[in-house]
């Protein structure tokens, strides 16, 4: 399944459990709930994924956690939060280069309407990130 595919599939259960619980709510509330729904769906979910930091060829336990990695290949962050803000951009950016992963989600469970707290980041080998 590609990264595009995934990421879909991720949006679409995530706007399933705002539909169904609303804005308000504990970041683990939703983090247990879209969890819940992809691996009903029938997606390999690994939550509270531990990511080390690698400092001077040393390996760092413990510093990060990936809230969701969603077919070994999608980077989900969670957040309840009131807006989302360039720090919780450089969090799903970092978590990205930290892990090799290339496509993450930033998705805000504390809005209105769910598509405007999705933002979807690619990083792109030599090129940077596109948004």
């Amino acid at each position: 399944m590609q990264a595009d595919e995934i990421s879909e599939r991720v949006i679409g259960a995530a706007i399933e459990v705002h539909r169904e619980l609303g804005p308000g709510l504990l970041e683990s509330v939703y983090l247990a709930c879209l969890t819940l729904e992809l691996r009903s769906a029938g997606l390999h979910v690994d939550v509270e994924v531990p990511l080390p930091i690698v400092y001077r060829n040393l390996r760092i336990e413990g510093g990060y956690r990936l809230d969701l990695l969603v077919e070994r290949e999608l980077v989900v962050e969670l957040k309840a939060v009131r807006a989302l803000d360039d720090l919780h951009a450089a969090q799903v950016l970092t978590y990205l280069r930290m892990s090799g992963k290339r496509v993450g989600l930033l998705v805000n469970f504390n809005v209105p309407l769910l598509k405007q707290g999705v933002r979807r980041f690619v990083l792109e080998p030599g090129r940077g990130t596109v948004r």
